[in-house]
């Protein structure tokens, strides 16, 4: 990833934009990365790619029904071995 200071951005952004479409640009501000320039279609891969990205949940941001069918689910019996797994 190529990195370069914001105020280098600023004063050739139209090279630092084409560059972006071959790869990601990383824009430092004081020796840190604080953006990063990419392209569209690397940009929708990232949005695709976290759309698929599992999220925990606290119980309290279930709904009712979510917490009342865990509360009801049963693990199937070819798991019973794994119970064993909490007793120590």
């Amino acid at each position: 990833m190529l990195k370069v200071s914001a105020t280098e951005v600023a004063k050739r952004f139209s090279r630092y934009r084409q560059a972006a479409q071959r790869e990601p640009v990383a824009v430092t501000h004081h020796s840190r990365v604080t953006e990063v320039l990419m392209s569209k279609d690397d940009y929708d891969e990232y949005v695709r790619l976290k759309s698929l990205a599992t999220r925990a949940l606290y119980a309290t941001e279930l709904s009712p029904e979510s917490l009342r069918a865990l509360e009801e689910s049963r693990m199937d019996a070819k798991h019973d071995h794994l119970n064993e797994l909490l007793d120590d």
